[in-house]
């Protein structure tokens, strides 16, 4: 469910912004979401483990908010609330620009509080596998935020 926020994210960026920067930025990060759910569900399918209801089908992700079927009743870490999606939804140009960049490291910044948790549980992230995904999601998303931040203090009010 943290991860499709995120694609439904950068989905809106089409349509919202012509920052060319913003632009390969979301592409990054769709392509690294969803490769991350593609994983996900085959770590649980591989351990006959079911995979949550909670997690939409990807072909939803571009439904509009209205066409959603549900709202998370406990938003994961860093998800943004329905009330920020719809603020994001609604926002062009610069103003989305800024409500996107600061909405995405809110929302990396949850991946990074959930990655730490899975650590500091006993006994979790043993399995090499997962500890090597988890590793990967912690630098990528940190790397993320850093360029997410410079973008932010180049002043992105300047839309390109």
């Amino acid at each position: 469910m943290h991860h499709a926020q995120a694609v439904e994210m950068t989905a809106l960026i089409e349509s919202h912004t012509e920052n060319k920067d913003l632009r390969l930025l979301g592409a990054r990060i769709s392509r690294s979401q969803s490769d991350e759910i593609k994983f996900m569900k085959r770590w649980l399918a591989s351990r006959r483990q079911p995979i949550s209801q909670a997690m939409p089908d990807m072909r939803h992700i571009n439904m509009s908010h209205e066409n959603m079927s549900h709202e998370p009743i406990a938003l994961m870490p860093g998800m943004l609330t329905s009330e920020q999606m719809e603020a994001l939804r609604k926002a062009k140009g610069e103003k989305f620009d800024n409500l996107f960049l600061t909405g995405m490291i809110q929302h990396h910044g949850g991946a990074l509080t959930m990655v730490k948790d899975l650590f500091d549980a006993a006994g979790a992230g043993q399995d090499a596998e997962l500890f090597n995904f988890a590793t990967d999601v912690d630098s990528g998303q940190r790397a993320e935020i850093r360029i997410m931040q410079n973008m932010l203090e180049r002043n992105p009010l300047k839309d390109k």
